[in-house]
């Protein structure tokens, strides 16, 4: 089995997060098969995802993204270019929703 451990700070705030969540969870469960359920709390919330050969959860705070999954043994072979993809998808998100950077005068 090979793990994957993902942590990106942000500063959006648990609201905002939320959505961006939900978004990334819309993405792999169409591109991946991966089957969301998404729970939310007062100050975190947990979307945990699973399909054949993979589980895990994506935990969702006002300034964290934390994901960790399981890959099995088949899918383990591919844990680079998994992590590459998860990367890539969450980064993007993120950098849509990133504060536009303010320019000197």
């Amino acid at each position: 089995m090979a793990d994957i451990h993902i942590a990106r700070p942000h500063a959006l705030g648990l609201t905002q997060a939320r959505k961006i969540a939900f978004q990334w969870a819309e993405k792999v469960e169409e591109k991946f098969d991966l089957e969301c359920t998404y729970e939310e709390g007062s100050s975190q919330d947990q979307l945990c995802f699973k399909r054949s050969g993979v589980s895990g959860t994506l935990t969702v705070t006002q300034d964290r993204f934390e994901l960790t999954a399981k890959l099995g043994f088949l899918l383990g072979a591919f844990k680079e270019t998994i992590e590459g993809e998860i990367v890539k998808n969450l980064d993007t998100l993120l950098a849509t929703k990133a504060p536009a950077a303010k320019k000197k005068a």
